[in-house]
C-alpha cells in the first residue's frame, strides 16, 4: 500500500494541472499522434478508476466522491457515481459557509431541464457599499456548480427568500402632500 503520508499538497496540485494545460495548448497545432496519445491513456485511467468504483464499499465510494480532486476526475472521465443534480447541490452546499459569512445565504433550488437553479440572497448587510459582492458570489456559485456537473448547461440565480417579497404598496403622504417649486421659464 502506497504511503498516504508523501502527497500533493493541493496548491501543488494546481500548479501542475495548470502547466498540463499549458503543455496540452502548445501541442494543439501537433495534434496526430501525441493528442492521441494523451486521448488513449486519458481512457485508460478513466477505466482505471471506474474500477476502482466498482471495488469500492460504500463507505470507501462516499470519501472518494466527496474528495475535490478525485471527484474532478470522475467527472472528467464520465464514471461519477452521483447524478449531476447531486454534484451540483453538493457544490452549493459548500459554498454554503462562505456566503452566510458574508451576511448572505444560498440554498439549491433544483434542476429545470439542463439549468442548475440557485437561490442567493446577499443579505443586505452591505448596504450597497460592498462593491460587486453579489455579482462575485453569484459567478462564484456558477463556476462550482458547472465544475461539479459540466453536464448542465447553466446555472440561473433566483432571489434570495428576502429578496422575493414585493415592496410595499405604502406611499408616504410627505411624496403626496409636497408641491414641486415652480420652474423658471427658459428665456427665448
Amino acid at each position: 500500500m502506497a504511503d498516504t503520508a508523501v502527497r500533493l499538497p493541493d496548491p501543488a496540485v494546481e500548479a501542475r494541472l495548470a502547466r498540463l494545460d499549458e503543455l496540452l495548448a502548445e501541442l494543439e497545432p501537433v495534434r496526430g499522434p501525441a493528442l492521441e496519445a494523451v486521448a488513449l491513456l486519458t481512457e485508460v485511467y478513466g477505466e482505471a478508476l471506474a474500477r476502482v468504483l466498482d471495488g469500492a464499499d460504500a463507505p470507501l465510494r462516499e470519501r472518494l466522491v466527496e474528495d475535490e480532486l478525485l471527484g474532478h476526475l470522475l467527472v472528467l472521465h464520465a464514471v461519477h457515481p452521483e447524478p449531476p443534480e447531486r454534484r451540483a447541490a453538493r457544490a452549493v452546499e459548500r459554498l454554503r459557509p462562505a456566503v452566510r459569512e458574508r451576511g448572505g445565504d444560498l440554498e439549491w433550488a433544483g434542476v429545470d431541464g439542463q439549468v442548475a437553479r440557485v437561490r442567493l440572497s446577499t443579505g443586505g448587510g452591505c448596504g450597497g457599499g460592498c462593491g460587486g459582492g453579489s455579482a462575485d458570489a453569484a459567478e462564484a456559485v456558477r463556476a462550482a456548480v458547472l465544475a461539479a456537473a459540466p453536464e448542465l448547461t447553466a446555472v440561473e440565480m433566483l432571489p434570495g427568500a428576502d429578496e422575493r417579497r414585493p415592496a410595499p404598496a405604502f406611499v408616504p403622504l410627505a411624496t403626496l402632500t409636497r408641491r414641486a417649486a415652480p420652474q423658471p421659464q427658459e428665456a427665448r
